[in-house]
């Protein structure tokens, strides 16, 4: 379901209702008598639909994580805000940029529409940026020939799966970062679609290199093992960007989760 387009066209006609009721059909009207129901309802939510379309269009935007592959940044249950104009300030439905303010940044928590099928929207950590050469070999990340620092933290426990997966500190962007490997899991990739610009990348048991295309990025999960990402389907297109994951306002199993995103 698109939902922009939903509330894009909501806004649209009860803009329109609006409009005809105020310029015209409140004219015509016998003084005093009531406008027709239809009429009524549809231009009083017009004020309403239109602030929650500019809003979500504009400035943030709600979004509840479906899956595991950012844990442990992100759980299942957890409802975020997504900043909607760090990145540029977007046309809606047609997501160009009209206004530039920023581009992202190595370590974001970025929501974008899936390569694969554009109706879904996908949540990675940008890794890899525009011209970058990305290396992630034993499970480990280089970035153009300068690796990665880590610091071993205690293990992670999955306790709907009752399992241990390795945890560390990554320092990929300004701030640090958890992330999670399963020893056991092979370190190349095991299955991978094809994909625009798969020349750039090369494939191998100890794992993937990668050379970014312009207007492009490279993501991947914090579950590194548990995720599908730029290592099965590709780069992200600049025009694929949807906004910078901020802030979780809630997690009805654990309110303690609400706060900022690393």
């Amino acid at each position: 379901m698109n939902f922009a387009l939903i509330l894009f066209l909501l806004t649209l006609a009860t803009g329109v209702l609006w409009a005809l009721d105020r310029w015209v059909a409140s004219k015509r009207r016998p003084e005093g008598a009531p406008a027709p129901w239809w009429v009524e309802y549809g231009a009083s939510f017009f004020p309403v639909i239109l602030a929650v379309f500019v809003l979500r269009s504009f400035v943030v935007e709600p979004f509840k994580i479906p899956s595991g592959s950012m844990i442990p940044t992100l759980l299942v249950g957890d409802f975020i805000l997504v900043d909607k104009f760090s990145y540029g300030i977007r046309l809606p439905l047609v997501n160009h940029v009209i206004i530039p303010v920023g581009e992202p940044r190595r370590g974001d928590v970025m929501v974008f529409r899936y390569p694969v099928d554009p109706s879904v929207d996908y949540i990675k950590r940008v890794v890899g940026l525009p011209g970058d050469y990305v290396e992630y070999l034993d499970k480990k990340l280089r970035i153009n020939g300068v690796p990665v620092r880590y610091e071993p933290l205690p293990d992670y426990f999955h306790a709907d799966r009752l399992y241990y997966s390795t945890r560390w500190r990554e320092y990929l962007g300004e701030r640090p970062h958890e992330i999670l490997v399963d020893d056991i899991a092979p370190p190349f990739v095991t299955q991978r679609l094809e994909f625009p610009h798969a020349d750039r990348c090369e494939y191998n048991r100890r794992g993937v290199r990668c050379s970014v295309p312009p207007g492009h990025y490279f993501v991947m999960g914090d579950n590194r093992d548990g995720s599908s990402d730029s290592r099965v389907w590709g780069f992200v297109p600049e025009e694929n960007i949807v906004g910078r994951a901020f802030f979780i306002w809630l997690n009805f199993s654990d309110l303690s989760r609400i706060g900022r995103i690393q």
